[in-house]
């Protein structure tokens, strides 16, 4: 019995030991941050978050990988007191949305696989790239529906999902278990953050249209009558609708498949149609806005890139406001085209409709002289974006060479070139950018002028430039600096002078700093540039040692927006595809003003600015057809014209479809998917 104690006695002594090295050895750490947020959450685990569980959504909450109110099953004071808890405060949440994004399904398709045995997309995903004709379209097996923890999907009549947008809380476990990425969270920003990638299913036109416009959709809803969708539809890609309506130079109609068959649908007349309906109502149809978020932007240039701009900014959820010089907006628009093509009360009702989504406007004021880059910022602008147009606009407002300051130390090449030597701008460091021959010659005469430091960056490598051999030796034995194979990517100043500027070496990729009080371009126009506070880290003292970000007071840093998709792999001033003078249609400034308020949002946030890998651009490889078969040929709708008179010059030239003309064409559109489209049943007899 005794030895039998002592037996027992001496094992639990050793499970004791064994368990305190245990505790010593395997201890692990738990953020009391993420349980204080755990304890806040509701514990419903529903999923809606789209993680496994409140506790991995605390984990992502407090790692930042997570909003404070990401939890869809609590309120707003549950998202408060984790802010709280966090140290943070919080901003409406836009709430997002599955978006189905395939136009046909299995029924409609020309040849269909039947997976017998298979319940699952993945499943029959793996069996040959599922679907093997369109590598995109959805297989139908209902796989969203079935993984949806909220029943907000169901799979409809032609095989596609369904998706019922109030019980659908965004929490993306569709778009995980979907392997073809036919459906896709949705919501107004991201919907204008969005670059297409080769993974969408994009028509034609919808890819040569460079505004992004989903034009099937709009031509659908129009086709069925419901104008006021299809105003939105338009909208959420053009503020301008009316006017392109009239003045578009139509590159969709130059790719629509119906040219297979017969002629193009005439795309840019139905979207005027619409544009004119809402116009003669009078009642004003606008595209759905995200939450403010409490930041205001200041937007230089009220032409349609910096009213482009404005309008994508506001409905992003920001506060913009215009600057323009001139007494009205509307810029080149209003003073170079024939008012029997675009009547300025076309013009004005689409700069009405953009104004009445929240932009602010200050008319007469010029930058560099009634207002300047700090300036806006200090006043509490959180970012100040460059639109101000190139060389043609600046005559339209009768701007002269001496009044154009608009960035502190930055002037144009050709007026440099053409006032020196008498204009040349006192300097001890310039830096020209770009410019050839012309360059190194108005480097030399800068140099005689008493600058300091002259340094001359080209993008081309020493190797293939086309530069003149004495013209180097002369700029060289000056001691100017040539430098070769760089691209400028930021520049920096304070208050109303530029200090500095941040480039890159092509051929290796490291940053480089160069100082800089004058900076000289080769171009037509200022470039487009997002102007910001810089946030720099410093140390919290009195109740943290953690770093916070704060932003400088007089500082400022001048970046350059998101480029052209084709063009997405270059970087820095004066790549390839940059607007060196204006751009060559409106209809693609309104391309570049989505793609500027992008970016303006990238960097009131502290986003990196970076392209999906898989981006879709022109040279982009896709599926695609060749002919058409099974659509009876139909003749095109032809616009009807004004009668020659004597007073033809001040009335409108085109006068527009009516209702049955519109009808009419828009069923001529085959509703097109990647590579399928809708066939009458019919054979092309011709």
């Amino acid at each position: 019995m005794i030895e039998a104690v002592f037996m027992m006695g001496g094992l639990g002594l050793v499970v004791g030991v064994g368990l305190a090295m245990a505790s010593k050895i395997f201890y692990v750490y738990v953020d009391p941050l993420i349980v204080a947020v755990d304890e806040a959450l509701p514990g419903a685990n529903c999923g809606g978050c789209g993680l496994p569980g409140c506790s991995a959504n605390a984990e992502a909450i407090v790692a930042g990988k997570a909003s404070p109110n990401s939890c869809v099953a609590a309120g707003e004071d549950v998202a408060e007191a984790i802010a709280a808890i966090l140290g943070v405060t919080i901003e409406a949440k836009e709430p997002d949305i599955a978006k189905p994004g395939c136009t046909y399904g299995l029924e409609d398709a020309d040849v269909k696989f039947l997976y017998d045995g298979l319940e699952d997309c993945r499943a029959a995903a793996l069996i040959n790239g599922g679907m093997k004709v369109c590598q995109i379209g959805c297989l139908g097996l209902g796989t969203c529906a079935k993984a949806c923890p909220f029943d907000a999907i169901v799979m409809g009549p032609d095989g596609l999902p369904v998706v019922d947008e109030i019980k659908c809380t965004g929490c993306g476990t569709c778009e995980r278990v979907c392997p073809k990425n036919i459906i896709t969270l949705s919501s107004v920003t991201r919907r204008i953050i969005q670059e297409y990638t080769a993974e969408d299913c994009t028509t034609p036109c919808e890819r040569a249209c460079p505004a992004g416009s989903d034009i099937g959709e709009y031509i659908n809803q129009i086709q069925q009558k419901n104008y006021n969708r299809a105003l939105q539809v338009i909208k959420e890609r053009n503020p301008f609708p009316t006017v392109i309506g009239r003045i578009c130079p139509r590159p969709c109609e130059d790719v629509c498949r119906r040219q297979l068959i017969d002629e193009p649908v005439a795309i840019n007349f139905l979207k005027r149609y619409v544009a004119d309906y809402e116009r003669e109502k009078g009642e004003r149809i606008q595209p759905y806005k995200a939450p403010d978020t409490g930041r205001s932007i200041a937007i230089v240039g009220g032409g349609v890139e910096g009213l482009s701009t404005a309008f994508f900014s506001t409905r992003l959820g920001h506060a913009p406001t215009v600057f323009e010089s001139s007494p009205k907006l509307g810029g080149i628009l209003r003073q170079a085209i024939a008012t029997n093509r675009l009547p300025m009360e076309i013009l004005d009702w689409d700069i009405a409709g953009i104004l009445e989504m929240g932009v602010n406007t200050q008319l007469g004021k010029s930058l560099g002289q009634d207002i300047s880059i700090d300036s806006l910022l200090t006043d509490g602008f959180n970012a100040v974006f460059l639109a101000i147009g190139g060389w043609d606009s600046r005559i339209l407002r009768g701007a002269s060479v001496d009044s154009m300051q608009p960035v502190p130390g930055m002037h144009l090449l050709i007026d440099i070139a053409k006032g020196l030597p008498q204009q040349a701008p006192p300097s001890k460091h310039c830096v020209l950018v770009g410019g050839g021959n012309l360059a190194l010659e108005t480097a030399l005469a800068l140099e005689q002028k008493q600058a300091e430091h002259v340094s001359v960056l080209f993008r081309e490598s020493a190797d293939i430039n086309e530069l003149s051999g004495q013209l180097i030796k002369q700029t060289k034995a000056a001691g100017i600096e040539l430098i070769f194979g760089a691209a400028i990517t930021r520049i920096i100043g304070a208050e109303d002078k530029l200090q500095e500027i941040a480039y890159i070496d092509l051929a290796t990729g490291s940053a480089q700093h160069l100082p800089a009080d004058t900076l000289v371009i080769a171009s037509g126009r200022l470039p487009e540039m997002i102007f910001a506070r810089p946030q720099r880290k410093e140390t919290e003292t009195q109740d943290s040692s953690s770093p916070v970000e704060t932003e400088s007071e007089t500082g400022w840093e001048g970046f350059f927006p998101s480029k052209n998709p084709y063009f997405g792999d270059q970087v820095g001033l004066l790549a390839q595809g940059d607007v060196l003078s204006d751009y060559s249609g409106a209809i693609k400034a309104i391309g570049g003003g989505r793609r500027a308020a992008a970016s303006i949002h990238h960097v009131i946030y502290g986003i990196p600015l970076e392209y999906p890998t898989n981006i879709l651009t022109s040279a982009s490889l896709i599926q695609n057809v060749d002919s058409i078969s099974q659509v009876k040929a139909e003749p095109r709708i032809i616009m009807p014209m004004a009668a020659a008179t004597a007073d033809a010059l001040n009335q409108e030239l085109e006068l527009g479809f009516d209702e049955a003309m519109a009808s009419k064409e828009s069923a001529r559109c085959l509703q097109c998917g990647l590579i399928c489209y809708q066939k009458t049943g019919t054979e092309d007899s011709s």
